[in-house]
């Protein structure tokens, strides 16, 4: 947990509920910024430079029924690319309202009125939970991974299975995520379950069962492993199935369900 937490207040037309709650809160574990510019928009909001160049931990945005449609529009335009870890102040929204943001990328939402205490406690869960994401976006990557990017004369390698239950749909998969998978075999447990706990928390917006998606998380990790393990190893089905500690028959039948192909793995160093 870290000592301090630094949150912009990005709430275009609130300035005086954000000035309000400007500076440091709980002894300095939390301080509250706002915009040195106050911004027109709520695409303004997300496109001020002490945001987008990470100066501040996370970002607050005060959504209320007035403001939603033009928050909504500002957070499509950059999914998959926020600037930063977002939580919603939800001032007299719906679930449903509240639900739509968090699809759009926010991580997390309170509602009034509003307690410092429980906007820290939030940042930290929401921190925790983008840790993976954030480290593995500069992480070294070896072998294969998911696209089969880096193999001599490798194809690419294909993200579907067929494992996933009938209607089941498989979440787009983010580089993040597929720097992540690259260096699965070099993360601690720690790193594993938070990245578990994240991807549980994604599918458990959706509508699907409890079932369907425990069989997404553990398809995903399973072919995340199966992979590295094959690209530490130069496609050396024996070498990877022990490192793993499973018998080779059980390894290769991993490698069915979720068709992967040891071939292109082959001709690569262990090095990589």
């Amino acid at each position: 947990m870290r000592e301090r937490l630094d949150c912009a207040i990005l709430a275009p037309g609130r300035e005086d509920w954000a000035a309000a709650l400007r500076g440091p809160h709980l002894g300095g574990r939390l301080v509250l910024h706002t915009p040195p510019h106050s911004p027109g928009s709520a695409a303004d909001a997300l496109a001020d430079p002490a945001v987008t160049r990470g100066r501040y931990d996370a970002g607050l945005l005060y959504v209320d029924a007035a403001s939603i449609r033009d928050w909504r529009t500002a957070l499509a335009a950059l999914v998959g690319r926020l600037p930063a870890v977002l939580l919603v102040y939800a001032v007299g929204l719906r679930a449903q309202a509240v639900r739509d943001l968090m699809a759009l990328g926010v991580a997390d939402f309170l509602r009034p009125p509003f307690c410092p205490e429980e906007l820290r406690a939030r940042l930290d869960h929401a921190l925790n939970l983008l840790a993976p994401a954030r480290f593995c976006e500069q992480g070294p990557v070896y072998g294969a991974g998911l696209s089969g990017a880096g193999l001599p004369g490798a194809g690419a390698v294909s993200l579907s299975s067929r494992a996933l239950p009938a209607g089941a749909s498989e979440p787009p998969v983010t580089e993040s995520e597929i720097a992540f998978c690259n260096t699965i075999l070099d993360r601690s447990g720690n790193e594993l379950e938070a990245y578990a706990v994240a991807v549980a928390m994604q599918r458990a917006t959706s509508r699907e069962s409890f079932r369907a998606a425990k069989c997404q998380v553990v398809a995903r990790f399973e072919r995340a492993y199966i992979r590295a393990a094959l690209g530490r190893h130069s496609g050396n089905i024996t070498l990877a199935a022990r490192m793993a500690q499973k018998h080779r028959r059980a390894f290769w039948a991993l490698m069915r369900k979720h068709d992967i192909d040891p071939a292109p793995y082959r001709g690569t160093s262990a090095a990589e």
